[in-house]
């Protein structure tokens, strides 16, 4: 990087921290311009000049709360036996991550970024490479892809080319399985029942799973 990027990377991580900041200390809820700003130790105008709007700011924050499920979605991923139950580990582990933060998991999946996810994930990674350390090949592209239904498909082609799906039953599949997920995180987030973190990834992923496997073309021994 020449020196105006190494500037421009460094101010755009000063925002970034400041709002990742107020994230913990007060909530996503209370995050504001004026406070990051302030934190920041610029103005509010300032921020505007690396960032289109407070929600792109909101995302990265969040992304600084997620290392620990992308770190232990590697191990989730070696203990499958098959891409069956790759795919069923990694929602179980999406799951238990997003149902302890779902707030978090609600700004980066969820919530309406007015661009392009995919770019902002990219420019994320860009300036914190050390996030992608030790990951495995298999891993990453599930990292880099924001679409839920793409990284669920990318899991799921495997388990069709060895015969266990039909490749027309991917879309039914990954679609109810997100609708399920976005079922539970919303009831989570809005109280509706006073589910416990892991009732709630128990509770899914029993939906998962007997959806996953209703479909199956082949037999399979699931071991999780």
């Amino acid at each position: 990087m020449d020196r105006k990027e190494i500037q421009m990377t460094r101010m755009w991580k000063y925002f970034v921290d400041a709002t990742a900041e107020i994230i913990e200390k007060e909530g996503i809820e209370s995050v504001t311009i004026r406070k990051i700003a302030k934190i920041a130790g610029y103005t509010s105008a300032t921020i505007y000049n690396y960032f289109e709007e407070l929600s792109h700011l909101i995302f990265f924050a969040s992304m600084r709360f997620i290392n620990p499920y992308i770190k232990e979605l590697s191990h989730y991923m070696t203990t499958g036996k098959n891409p069956v139950e790759k795919y069923l580990l990694s929602w179980e582990c999406f799951c238990k991550h997003s149902f302890n933060n779902p707030q978090i998991y609600h700004a980066i999946f969820n919530s309406d970024l007015g661009a392009k996810p995919e770019e902002l994930l990219k420019h994320y990674f860009k300036v914190y490479q050390n996030d992608l350390t030790g990951l495995s090949e298999e891993i990453k592209p599930l990292i880099f892809e924001h679409n839920i239904s793409k990284r669920s498909k990318a899991v799921l082609i495997k388990a069709v080319e060895e015969g266990y799906f039909e490749e027309s039953d991917i879309e039914e599949i990954t679609n109810m399985t997100i609708l399920i997920w976005r079922g539970m995180l919303t009831t989570i987030m809005n109280n509706r029942r006073d589910y416990e973190p892991d009732e709630a990834v128990a509770e899914t992923m029993r939906y998962i799973r007997k959806i996953t496997l209703s479909l199956l073309k082949k037999p399979i021994e699931i071991c999780i």
